[in-house]
């Protein structure tokens, strides 16, 4: 199976890139996430991994690990599904477009079991959510002042203004940091 885009983000690629490998901001723009923990020590790199945990419509709550097998800031990022029930995996390349981003994403993977038997209806819903995931993250990162744009910043000033984007489980931060799922 495999999905294709190709989107435009008003922001430099460092900002783009920075975003989207920062696992704190994951919920936020891929919005079928309920939590995500970074299982490796350190900033994001190749080879940064984390245990994810998704609840997909019309599914039950799954968990997945992920590892950022090419790691190139802020031109490419590829993130291959160690383990998990959807082995999709995920690329970003991010060139400079003007005084944005242009932003190439492919999702490519075998599905298993009654999902093979889906695929071509499988690939029209991912593609759907995908491009739904694109747009969080398109608004994400251009709603925020060049001056603010940190990850923490973007999720920080998100969560503070009570922003929802696309999909139903979008969790909730609390004054604490923790992450709460909405009911």
């Amino acid at each position: 199976m495999r999905v294709e885009e190709t989107f435009t983000v008003g922001r430099p690629p460092e900002v783009v890139f920075d975003y989207v490998t920062d696992a704190s901001n994951l919920a936020y723009w891929q919005t079928v996430h309920t939590t995500t923990e970074q299982l490796t020590e350190g900033p994001p790199r190749l080879g940064s991994r984390f245990r994810e945990r998704l609840k997909p419509p019309l599914c039950r709550e799954v968990e997945q690990v992920t590892e950022f097998t090419e790691f190139v800031r802020p031109r490419r990022l590829h993130v291959h599904i160690v383990e998990g029930p959807f082995p999709v995996d995920g690329s970003w390349s991010f060139e400079p477009d003007g005084s944005g981003t242009r932003v190439h994403f492919v999702a490519d993977g075998q599905l298993r079991g009654v999902m093979r038997l889906l695929e071509p209806v499988v690939s029209r819903v991912m593609a759907r959510q995908f491009a739904g995931y694109h747009r969080n993250l398109r608004r994400n990162v251009e709603s925020r002042a060049p001056v603010e744009e940190t990850p923490a910043s973007l999720r920080n000033a998100a969560v503070a203004a009570g922003e929802r984007h696309e999909g139903a489980n979008q969790p909730r931060v609390e004054s604490d940091g923790a992450r709460r799922d909405n009911d």
